[in-house]
């Protein structure tokens, strides 16, 4: 790893301390010009003193808002020090964690997977606007049935068509001929530039598509596309129990890539992060806002620094190995789980990097479903599964409590 080190906690306090004196200081700096300002005093207590070991904490009392791209061109110089905090983070995103070579990205801290999947199309609509003269009736998102319902947002919003693709269901998976004549069906209604998601971990199963299939019929049919991975999901997952997972940046077709802190990561609600290489992202450049220093590149604008802040901490914590080493016990959880339920006989979908159990809802009742809190993939009467996720909070007690419910439900 190049830049993913374990650091000790004195070593975290003092580069957080470090940060935030490099940014302006609302409490004690002469500064007129930001419609900002720290958290209410009255309400947000600056002068706590637990605060003082509390470093991420302390960021959030700053308010520092990172706003703009910090991986391209100048940004707000006011905020230079949460800003180099989130460049390490996203140095050990891009290059340690997607293989990405160093400076070859562009990048950024969202409000969440959602928004970070909607950048990276609004800039592919733009490119193939920009450098094609593409029509909007010309280009077309396209993603399996399971994908996450960010794609129907973007779809609206960006007001170009998406195309779904069915998958297998016992499996999840999308076939070859399938996905080629849906291609070609959209090929002959006159669309001509393809917007592609490749799912790393979709949120009811956990499925992971199967990338090279798509690239090759991409090719073989000679269409000009831009590949996306959704890696809201799986970002912090699936690269360490898949070595040899394609889905990162050695793969040349890969133009960018999405993922959430605050799934895996356990960082606060609100903190996606979104990956591209370089040569896309001023394509979305809003030259309008002159006011900000480097303008802006990204779709919200004003955003936590605090935030940043919290991701760096988490990664720094654990470092490569304890981070692999908290996968590899989700894994092992997960797999004890499949072999319970395959041993009382009751079928699932589980991706085997993955960790989610996704059961068929003939197997559960209501009250079991409810009883555990199980989330199911429609909320009406068509339902036909339920997902457990092993999230660090979902132990082996808890998951002999369900499959002793369900024992005793399939003996009465």
């Amino acid at each position: 790893m190049r830049y993913w080190k374990k650091l000790s906690q004195q070593d975290r306090s003092k580069r957080i301390e470090e940060a935030l004196l490099q940014n302006v200081n609302f409490s004690k700096d002469t500064s007129l010009g930001y419609p900002a300002s720290k958290l209410d005093s009255r309400v947000f207590y600056d002068d706590a003193p637990f605060l003082k070991d509390a470093p991420t904490l302390q960021a959030y009392v700053a308010n520092p808002n990172n706003i703009g791209c910090h991986t391209f061109g100048t940004s707000e110089k006011a905020f230079a020090g949460t800003q180099n905090l989130e460049r390490e983070v996203l140095n050990v995103i891009a290059v340690d964690i997607f293989k990405a070579t160093p400076d070859s990205f562009d990048g950024y801290i969202s409000p969440g997977g959602t928004e970070a999947n909607i950048q990276a199309f609004w800039i592919f609509r733009n490119h193939f606007v920009n450098n094609l003269h593409a029509k909007l009736d010309e280009i077309v998102l396209v993603a399996s049935e399971d994908t996450h319902y960010s794609i129907a947002k973007a779809s609206n919003l960006l007001m170009i068509d998406w195309m779904k693709i069915p998958v297998n269901f016992a499996d999840r998976t999308i076939s070859k001929a399938s996905f080629q004549n849906h291609l070609l069906n959209a090929k002959k209604n006159g669309k001509k530039y393809f917007i592609v998601v490749a799912n790393m971990g979709t949120t009811m199963f956990g499925a992971v598509d199967d990338v090279n299939l798509m690239t090759d019929v991409l090719q073989e049919n000679n269409l000009n596309f831009k590949l996306h991975i959704d890696g809201a999901y799986g970002g912090f997952f699936y690269p360490f129990s898949n070595p040899d997972s394609v889905l990162n940046f050695e793969n040349q077709h890969v133009s960018s890539i999405t993922i959430d802190a605050h799934k895996m990561l356990q960082a606060p609600y609100g903190t996606g992060i979104f990956i591209c290489r370089k040569g896309l992202i001023e394509n979305v450049l809003t030259k309008e806002a002159e006011y900000v220093e480097g303008m802006d590149l990204t779709l919200c604008g004003s955003r936590s620094g605090a935030n940043a802040v919290a991701v760096w901490m988490i990664l720094f914590t654990y470092g490569e190995n304890g981070w692999f080493e908290k996968i590899s016990i989700l894994q092992m959880r997960t797999s004890w789980f499949c072999k319970e339920l395959t041993a009382l006989g009751i079928e699932y979908f589980r991706n085997p990097f993955m960790n989610i159990v996704t059961i068929k809802a003939d197997y559960l009742s209501e009250e079991i479903a409810a009883r555990f809190d199980l989330v199911p993939q429609k909320h009406d009467a068509t339902n036909q599964w339920y997902k457990v996720i092993m999230m660090e909070h979902v132990e082996i007690e808890h998951l002999t409590l369900l499959l002793d419910a369900i024992k005793h439900d399939v003996h009465v």
